[in-house]
């Protein structure tokens, strides 16, 4: 298999750290408040990587984070008069819903910020003994002079660096480039005890120590994210790793472009967005998964009113496909597998999780199965083929159509349905068709 690697801008073969097993890390949400659709992009991208993994035979163990303390969190618990935890556990049960409903796989393991804080602080004491972070009046930073491949993975030099947007310029850091590690705390916010004083956790610290706790070392296979992560926050986890261990954290870093609306960034901070609570309801869940599905995950997504009427069609057609295969198999059982009939769509998912072209080959097939569907009868053994290829692609996709197998009264209904149909008994087929449109079978 093929991924792109940003750390080395080309796509390189995958051979894991341990044979037949794949560790990922992917950046998960700041619960302050409900996430946009561009928050769901990676969700959708590494739950389809995993799923891909999990079908060419890989033990997967796959980890997204939340990050529950943060000063948007304290400050919209000052605001409404509630504990901080309150506000996080909201938000982090409405975004396990929404990646419930896209069908993402649980993770493995989902590490809070909040249950790392020891961790942390072990952790900066190392830094500090090392000479990589020093301590100033109850605030620590990172020395980023001390790793010489700093900007190997933004390619943004320390000369080319500047106090400006990205970089805080605090008086108490011995370099405008130096990164914070502890945050001092004098404010009604959460905060933690410290060698230091009290104080929170830097961000960009939090991931590094959470990949550490889970997996033994810091050091994975992929760690995933947004584009917008690169710089400062992967650049700056991997100069902590380097400190720490000598290691890059991961093998390979795989990021995913923007979704664009109104030919802008989405964005909470602009205002530019909406969320995936609200688009789900409106449109569905399945639409937004495979929107999201239907361009490399490294491009950007436009969204737009027509880009969301072609999706809710396509998705349309797929549910109307399976609802004709569910119908035949439960009168006519029939279950025949061929592999070969995944090869260009396996091969697509192998060249950089090319889900757009995966997609082809699901269209395809989708394409042969409604000309076979005509006489279902004739080519059966091609059309069971066929159709367990359909399942297979859709579930590597994660596509849930929400068309359920028949259970036995439905059987008999659509028999019952059947045999009036072929006997003229119109009145009857009607009543027995509209019945079985309540219960989604046509």
């Amino acid at each position: 298999m093929l991924l792109y690697n940003s750390l080395t801008k080309q796509k390189e073969e995958f051979i894991p750290l341990r044979k037949g097993e794949v560790s990922m890390y992917v950046c998960g949400p700041t619960v302050y408040d409900y996430v946009h659709v561009g928050n769901m992009r990676p969700v959708v991208v590494f739950d389809t990587l995993r799923r891909f993994f999990n079908h060419a035979g890989y033990q997967v163990i796959y980890v997204s984070n939340y990050t529950d303390v943060d000063d948007r969190i304290i400050e919209k618990a000052q605001k409404t008069n509630k504990k901080e935890t309150e506000i996080s556990e909201f938000y982090i049960e409405a975004f396990a819903d929404s990646a419930t409903k896209i069908n993402a796989l649980k993770p493995t393991f989902t590490p809070k910020a909040t249950q790392h804080i020891e961790s942390m602080i072990a952790f900066i004491k190392v830094l500090i003994a090392n000479g990589d972070a020093y301590e100033n009046d109850g605030e620590v930073f990172f020395r980023v002079s001390k790793v010489e491949t700093y900007g190997e993975l933004s390619n943004v030099t320390q000369d080319e660096l500047q106090v400006g947007a990205r970089i805080d310029a605090n008086p108490k850091k011995e370099h405008p480039n130096d990164f914070l590690l502890w945050k001092k705390t004098d404010d009604a916010g959460i905060k933690w005890d410290s060698p230091w004083g009290a104080g929170r956790p830097g961000w960009h610290t939090e991931c590094v120590v959470m990949i550490n706790d889970i997996f033994g070392k810091p050091l994975i296979d992929i760690h995933g994210g947004g584009f917008d992560l690169k710089f400062p926050h992967h650049e700056n986890e991997i100069a902590q790793a380097r400190a720490y261990a000598n290691t890059g954290l991961a093998n390979y870093w795989m990021h995913n472009g923007f979704i664009n609306l109104n030919n802008q960034k989405m964005a909470k901070s602009t205002g530019n967005f909406v969320t995936a609570k609200d688009f789900i309801e409106e449109y569905g869940a399945t639409s937004l998964r495979l929107l999201l599905l239907s361009t490399h995950y490294r491009s950007p997504v436009n969204l737009s009113a027509e880009i969301i009427e072609n999706t809710n069609n396509e998705v349309l057609r797929l549910q109307r496909t399976k609802q004709a295969l569910v119908r035949h198999f439960a009168l006519h059982p029939l279950k025949v597998t061929d592999d070969s009939l995944l090869l260009k769509f396996e091969e697509a998912l192998a060249d950089d999780l090319n889900t757009p072209n995966a997609l082809s080959e699901l269209y395809a097939v989708v394409k042969d199965l409604n000309i076979l569907l005509r006489n279902p009868l004739k080519e059966e053994e091609k059309l069971a083929k066929l159709a367990n290829a359909f399942e297979v692609m859709l579930d590597v996709l994660g596509l849930d159509l929400g068309v359920k197998n028949l259970n036995e009264e439905d059987t008999k209904l659509l028999k019952d349905y059947e045999n009036a149909r072929k006997n003229k008994d119109f009145a009857k087929s009607d009543a027995l068709r509209e019945e079985l449109q309540k219960r989604g079978i046509f």
